[in-house]
């Protein structure tokens, strides 16, 4: 790795200005958070029903008494043998907020549409607590455009991260986040989504990574990522979640 090496009094003035674009990138994000709580919220009238280690359970229920619900849309088909290699890692630095979600009135989900003894078996493997719940055999899925029919997949574009896109772009299961309420009368609104690479920030080793020496040091989108009981094997396959 070649670098360009200066005297202490060089880094300084070039840290500075380093540091002017990072508070310029930090006022720019408090913006894009203020714009982002002040978005319209969307009323849901479409009954849900997940598949639960609990029974089965609706989107309201899912809150679990809050008021807040964070849904992680983990690619996991029914046909699929393990989870998405990127939600894997993103997953892997939930169990830890959950006390401090919990708390703050916010309950934390995954997702997906593989049945239940599967989400169960990977969640076993993976050595997580978070709750994950299976929407096989419901819409919701398809409605939040983070799963695709075969049908889908023929057709000249698909709907994701709200633009149409390539089919050979897409796959039947993409990854996501979305946002609900719940008011005191029960009922529940949708209030964000965000696809692609837009719940990033949420990988807390990607935010690590950004301060080492080298960066995410890839060559792809985190191609570098393998399910973290993988490791040793050093797997050649990318990220699913470019």
């Amino acid at each position: 790795m070649q670098h360009e090496v200066v005297s202490r009094e060089e880094w300084l003035e070039a840290r500075r200005a380093l540091l002017a674009k990072e508070k310029e990138a930090t006022r720019l994000r408090d913006s894009v958070n203020a714009a982002r709580l002040a978005l319209p919220w969307v009323k849901v009238d479409k009954d849900y029903v997940f598949e639960t280690p609990e029974g089965r359970k609706s989107l309201a229920d899912l809150f679990d008494g809050r008021s807040q619900l964070l849904i992680y849309h983990f690619m996991l088909g029914p046909d699929w043998d393990a989870g998405c290699t990127g939600c894997s890692f993103l997953s892997d630095h939930v169990d830890g907020a959950l006390p401090h979600l919990n708390h703050h009135d916010v309950t934390w989900v995954a997702v997906s549409r593989a049945p239940l003894d599967k989400i169960a078996a990977y969640k076993q493997r993976m050595g997580w607590k978070f709750p994950w719940v299976s929407s096989f055999g419901s819409d919701f899925n398809f409605d939040y455009h983070v799963s695709f029919s075969p049908e889908d997949l023929a057709k000249d574009k698909v709907f994701y991260n709200f633009t149409p896109m390539q089919p050979a772009d897409a796959n039947d299961e993409l990854p996501g986040l979305s946002a609900f309420y719940r008011n005191d009368k029960g009922e529940v609104f949708h209030t964000y989504s965000s696809y692609a690479r837009g719940p990033e920030e949420l990988v807390g080793t990607l935010m690590i990574l950004d301060r080492a020496p080298k960066g995410r040091n890839e060559d792809s989108t985190m191609n570098f990522v393998r399910r973290h009981d993988e490791y040793e094997e050093a797997a050649k396959a990318p990220s699913c979640c470019h």
